[in-house]
């Protein structure tokens, strides 16, 4: 039997959680392998037990830089006294002597993306300007540190090897269909109130926490212009988040994009939701017309893959990680332009026919990604990475 350890501390929020959600889960239903992984306290409770994974509560000091000087020192210790065989690094960082063989699972499309370090410096935000570049020098020094280094899409791997110089493998986030719409719990009745006084309009949903690479501000502007080609029909966005600073992760600040949203004049338009339940997500998408999303920088995008399970059509900033998930089965607008944006967005809410096979091509597209097969792909990689490291210690001994 196989024992992995997954190093998994730099899970919070976003897609990294969403990962610990949905891979350990399939860890635990393999008979073939014995997982440790390392969380946050935070975590511990929500990821619950399950037979084969051992979770390890580790207190994480605040802050990317300390936590990986944390695991350079603490993690080498625990992964001998576990007695694993191949480290999976899964916080786009990894260890700089790993004892046992080591992949990296970078998803941080923000120490490559050139549009996030423009946006910072027109913002005038230079600490995180120069944070973010300290993190891509250790990100890259990581890639050449670990043996296989894995990116969930392959737009996103190509990147990193031509960023880093070391060739990048490609394995596809997944998706599962029966875990994603298993919760029949409702909504809060106050989410509830504010989609059923939406009745009538064009409803599009936006999913993520406010930052700056995911383009609130070019989605902004673009209402306005979608409910001027609209007409009398109103239009209304969702966003699963709040404006305020105080209400999102990071230290993003929102108050610009509040600002923004009083200027347009769209304060009736904008319905700020807050955070929604993951397990309840599933029935705000169903309950939308539209999922958009103008993000300029990204590696993976579960909610596009969330949208087009749950049969809405997609709109989406035209970034070759979007073509690639999505394919067919969604239109594209140029990332910076509310105009492409709304244009877009107007030509299918005109148009039924249009988006009703939008959406079944969505609801085909989102049946090619699975956290099975991920799973398997990762470990048919982790094997190979055992058997060369076990090939090349016999060698050593002759």
């Amino acid at each position: 039997m196989m024992h992995l350890f997954l190093n998994g501390l730099a899970a919070s929020a976003g897609g990294g959680l969403t990962y610990l959600r949905n891979v350990i889960p399939h860890l635990a239903a393999r008979t073939d392998v014995r997982t440790t992984v390392t969380v946050s306290p935070q975590l511990r409770q929500e990821l619950g037990n399950a037979a084969g994974v051992s979770l390890v509560e580790l207190q994480s000091r605040a802050g990317a830089t300390w936590r990986s000087y944390q695991e350079q020192k603490l993690l080498p210790g625990l992964i001998r006294e576990s007695r694993a065989d191949v480290l999976i690094s899964a916080g786009n960082f990894a260890l700089r002597n790993s004892p046992v063989p080591q992949v990296l699972l970078s998803r941080n499309s923000l120490y490559t993306s050139a549009d996030f370090f423009r946006d910072l410096r027109a913002r005038h935000e230079y600490r995180i300007w120069l944070d973010t570049r300290a993190k891509g020098v250790l990100a890259r020094r990581s890639i050449h540190w670990a043996d296989c280094t894995v990116a969930p899409s392959q737009a996103f791997a190509d990147e990193l090897q031509q960023w880093s110089g070391q060739k990048v493998v490609a394995i596809h986030h997944g998706f599962d269909h029966d875990t994603f719409f298993r919760d029949h719990t409702p909504l809060p009745a106050k989410i509830q109130h504010e989609l059923d006084s939406a009745e009538g309009s064009f409803r599009v949903l936006f999913v993520s926490h406010y930052n700056y690479y995911r383009n609130f501000e070019t989605l902004l502007r673009a209402i306005p212009l979608l409910q001027e080609r609209l007409g009398k029909r109103p239009v209304k966005l969702f966003l699963t988040c709040k404006l305020r600073s105080e209400d999102n992760p990071g230290r993003y600040r929102a108050e610009a994009a509040a600002a923004l949203v009083n200027r347009l004049g769209i304060g009736d338009k904008v319905v700020q939701l807050g955070m929604v339940p993951y397990g309840l997500l599933h029935h705000l998408y169903r309950a939308c017309d539209m999922y958009v999303t103008a993000a300029y920088a990204e590696s993976f995008a579960h909610p596009l893959v969330e949208a087009m399970a749950s049969g809405l059509p997609v709109v989406a900033s035209g970034l070759p990680v979007h073509h690639e998930i999505c394919g067919a089965a969604a239109h594209y607008f140029q990332r910076f332009s509310s105009e492409s944006l709304a244009e877009e967005v107007a030509q299918l809410a005109c148009s039924g026919e249009r988006a009703r096979s939008l959406a079944e091509q969505g609801l085909q597209r989102s049946k090619d990604f699975s956290w099975s097969r991920h799973v398997q792909q990762l470990l048919e990689l982790v094997t190979s990475l055992k058997e060369g490291s076990r090939r090349g210690r016999l060698r050593g001994a002759r």
